[in-house]
């Protein structure tokens, strides 16, 4: 696990606290109440309160104060109500307790603490304006559209606060850090690509939280280290070198009870991404609901249907293509439901993930073959539809 299972929260917290956190949505401080705290999950149910103002030094300089209550958009009038990872970030501080003005459990998840959002919507809703404003503080790109801006001659974008960077197949962070100076939040998800000079990240002096996903090429030497980012809060680290993820772990843990949450999952071995760079299904590796045993049996599958696929359209005349292709399409929905029929595993994103594998093998073999070939595609797809339960 991420964090090692404990009976308090690591910055200590208690039930009926008050903590303040500044929201650069509202450009003022705001305020919630802990409502309760969960031990099993290391979750605080966390309620926001309808308040902002300048930094408080104690519970009497927010007078009488309420619940948010949320009526914006698809809102009618819940709570702003949800579970959090119980480590409070190190940029809140608690102002001290108050009777709790809720004491019902919190029906919701969400990761990262982000206090203000929501009471920044609800006065924009109120005020009659029903649309978010623009955010240059925020870019999102693609890798392929990063790179491109990375090789310009352009002036850094300095404003940019927020980064995400997507479909990354290689990603130089030097270049990204010379660009965007001012990064507080970076979001790096890729396809199992490339992520050099990562140890360039740490000039990023005024980073607060990052996650990388799907990214190697970094090694124990490139990890964050807290003297070079003092307001890192939270690190999220998904499918990353093995050696990578020791040393974060290693160098971050210590930081947790000053505030910065960490997790670091599905560590990776070399061989690990030599075997899974053209297997769609690899996130499912290590996922909770999917033993070892049934991802193993699911890769065997695929990799069944690919190569049943692939022959087809390499050595079989094309008489008859569509009924020997929709056949390959209900061998594999047949095969996936007796898998799940053993554990009940495949839920709306793997079934999405399964539709998406079988798209991925019609599209390779369109990059063997030419394109085309929609004709097959429907009939891949028809045999699952015809057979499968999930």
């Amino acid at each position: 696990m991420s964090i090692r299972q404990q009976a308090a929260p690591p910055r200590p917290l208690t039930v009926g606290d008050v903590v303040a956190a500044h929201s650069r949505d509202l450009g003022e401080w705001t305020v919630a109440q802990i409502v309760r705290l969960d031990a099993d999950s290391q979750t605080a149910a966390v309620l926001e309160l309808d308040w902002s103002g300048p930094e408080p030094s104690s519970v009497a300089d927010l007078g009488d104060v309420a619940p948010l209550r949320l009526t914006h958009h698809s809102w009618n009038g819940a709570l702003s109500f949800c579970n959090q990872e119980w480590v409070l970030p190190r940029s809140h501080k608690l102002v001290g307790s108050m009777p709790l003005l809720h004491d019902e459990p919190a029906n919701c998840w969400a990761s990262g603490w982000r206090l203000g959002e929501q009471l920044a919507r609800q006065r924009r809703w109120d005020g009659g304006i029903h649309e978010d404003p623009s955010a240059p503080w925020k870019a999102e790109y693609t890798g392929e559209t990063v790179n491109e801006f990375l090789s310009r001659p352009t002036a850094p974008r300095s404003e940019v606060a927020h980064l995400t960077i997507r479909d990354i197949d290689s990603l130089d962070c030097a270049q990204l850090v010379r660009r965007f100076p001012g990064v507080t939040w970076l979001h790096l998800h890729g396809r199992l690509g490339l992520l050099s000079a990562a140890g360039e990240l740490n000039r990023l002096a005024s980073l607060r939280g990052i996650r990388i996903i799907d990214l190697f090429g970094m090694t124990g030497e490139d990890r964050l280290r807290p003297q070079c980012v003092p307001e890192l809060e939270s690190l999220n680290l998904l499918s990353i070198p093995a050696d990578y993820a020791s040393a974060m772990r290693r160098t971050w843990r210590p930081e947790i009870p000053a505030g910065t949450y960490v997790s670091v999952l599905r560590a990776r071995k070399p061989e690990w991404v030599r075997e899974n760079r053209n297997n769609p299904l690899r996130d499912w590796d290590g996922r909770e609901q999917i033993s070892a045993t049934i991802y193993k049996r699911a890769v065997t599958q695929y990799k069944a249907a690919r190569k049943a696929i692939l022959l087809e359209f390499d050595e079989q005349p094309a008489d008859g293509r569509s009924a020997r292709v929709e056949e390959i399409g209900r061998a594999f929905g047949e095969a996936f439901n007796r898998l799940d029929h053993r554990s009940g595993f495949i839920e709306t994103v793997e079934r999405e993930e399964l539709f998406a594998a079988l798209d991925h093998i019609v599209n390779e073999a369109e990059s063997l073959h030419g394109p085309g070939l929609e004709e097959a595609r429907d009939s891949l797809i028809s045999g699952v539809e015809s057979v499968r339960d999930w």
